[in-house]
């Protein structure tokens, strides 16, 4: 199979994760890395998935194709309330916005919540949200970008797994003519909530520092986890991998935003960081050229760690963006012809 990125995913049978004590927040606070997060049930053929719009506006229109794709797969759907509502940007008030997803968490009969699209408005809402229902009987949260502030809140403060991933607007018109590449990115959204073990290799990029780690995958949108900062949302990284995309900024604003995860001290303690797509940035304004490429920034503010960083993962703003499983134990390893991530069963 000749592509820049290829995905393998491993059938997982007769395993089962531990269930782990709920502290991640404590640990947290005092400093130390916190346990793997609980894994919610894997998707049986008849399970429902929900759908809401926490961030953007979206129509139902927008979101047949993924209803159609997710519907062969086996899974019922079930459209939220905010589909088709619209407050300006936002996928209607933040009232609507709260409850639509708050009866998703609460509701049982729903095993999986995908959210319709990025955008913001996530982090209007999150502090309104009841996770309690949610804590006693987890499912899957799934979505990117916006959707970064719900999966550091879920896994800081519940120790529950969620799934990054693309969302109903990402999903093709039409399958069957789809790029493989793009079928490939949907399809690991069913590999994954469907309980297979994910696999990720790829090329090795130039710029990466060489090495092996394991530990906890965390992450997302750069500028989700920089707007959390000092809220109880906030990602501990001790530990931790974590990978980071951004899209649609001034280079100098991505060094703003890396020079305060450095400042705030959460890339020293790393056990490897992973840069996905960093796409479409916006050009210097002529005679104020900020002069550095992303790895020149990245690479400037972990040259005092020794852990492994890799570049060009693909996750992110654009069509190769894999489906991670946030919370869960990971080994990274970063060599000279190649990376590779895989999953842990523990």
């Amino acid at each position: 199979m000749n592509r820049k990125y290829f995905l393998s995913a491993l059938a997982v049978t007769g395993l089962a994760y531990p269930s782990f004590s709920k502290v991640p927040a404590m640990a947290a606070r005092i400093g130390i890395p916190e346990a793997a997060a609980l894994m919610p049930s894997y998707l049986q053929p008849g399970d429902t998935i929900g759908i809401t719009a926490p961030a953007g506006h979206i129509t139902l229109e927008e979101i047949t194709p993924a209803i159609r794709i997710m519907e062969s797969w086996g899974f019922k759907i079930r459209a939220g309330s905010t589909v088709n509502k619209r407050d300006f940007s936002f996928g209607g008030t933040d009232t609507e916005r709260q409850q639509d997803l708050q009866a998703m968490l609460d509701d049982p009969s729903i095993k999986a919540i995908m959210c319709a699209r990025g955008g913001y408005g996530s982090a209007r809402i999150i502090d309104q949200l009841n996770f309690s229902n949610f804590i006693q009987y987890p499912k899957w949260v799934i979505g990117f970008s916006d959707i970064t502030v719900l999966h550091c809140h879920i896994n800081r403060l519940f120790g529950i797994a969620t799934l990054h991933s693309k969302m109903c607007n990402s999903f093709p018109d039409d399958f069957s003519k789809a790029e493989p590449i793009v079928q490939e990115t949907i399809l690991s959204i069913k590999q994954a909530l469907t309980g297979q073990r994910m696999q990720y290799s790829l090329p090795a990029d130039p710029n990466n520092r060489i090495g092996t780690a394991s530990g906890i995958l965390i992450g997302g949108n750069l500028s989700m986890i920089q707007s959390i900062a000092a809220t109880n949302s906030e990602p501990n990284t001790i530990g931790k991998i974590l990978f980071l995309e951004e899209v649609g900024e001034y280079m100098y604003n991505l060094d703003r935003m890396l020079n305060n995860l450095q400042r705030s001290h959460k890339l020293d303690n790393l056990a490897g960081l992973i840069i996905g797509g960093f796409n479409r940035l916006r050009p210097d304004d002529p005679g104020e050229e900020f002069g550095r490429t992303v790895a020149d920034i990245v690479m400037e503010k972990v040259k005092d760690c020794t852990y492994p960083v890799c570049f060009n993962f693909p996750v992110g703003h654009q069509k190769n963006n894999y489906a991670l499983k946030c919370g869960v134990m990971h080994k990274l390893d970063v060599q000279k012809d190649n990376v590779i991530l895989n999953e842990i069963i523990v």
